[in-house]
């Protein structure tokens, strides 16, 4: 994971974020129950655009999050992250980070592109809030209609 703005001396200590983003990013494709465990119990969870595609905008709590990514994430065939970039703040908590996905989506069998923007903060080694931004054309183009989408994420 390439961090940037950093100096010497901070690339040698990965701050508390920067350590739960690495996570965050091995274990979502890989085990989404260990995946929740990075959350605090009352984490908050935001994607700002995914009410454009009748999403909810908001999951509070880890058995909200967990529920809502689960099923959508088992959508996300070979889901595949390239182009890390994670920018550190002062704040050792705090870090945001530019990621690149790939996946096929398993209702459709089409491929799925995006870029994402991330923001997260931890508290005591866990998130406490992340936020994600990315673009809802491409979400809506791969998995066909809104309803499919609705139905994969569990927002009926």
């Amino acid at each position: 994971m390439q961090f940037l703005g950093e100096t010497k001396e901070q690339s040698t200590e990965q701050s508390t974020a920067a350590q739960v983003f690495a996570d965050h990013l091995a274990l979502i494709t890989k085990d989404i129950q260990a995946w929740v465990d990075l959350f605090a119990e009352n984490a908050v969870v935001e994607f700002p655009y995914a009410s454009a595609l009748g999403l909810p905008e908001r999951k509070i709590g880890k058995l909200a999050i967990y529920n809502y990514m689960k099923d959508a994430l088992g959508q996300m065939q070979n889901l595949v992250f390239t182009n890390i970039r994670a920018y550190p703040t002062s704040n050792p908590n705090v870090l945001f980070a530019e990621v690149h996905g790939e996946a096929v989506i398993v209702a459709t069998g089409r491929h799925y592109q995006q870029d994402y923007v991330m923001r997260l903060e931890t508290k005591d080694g866990k998130i406490i809030h992340y936020r994600e931004y990315w673009n809802p054309v491409p979400v809506l183009d791969t998995f066909g209609s809104t309803q499919n989408l609705r139905q994969s994420f569990h927002a009926e």
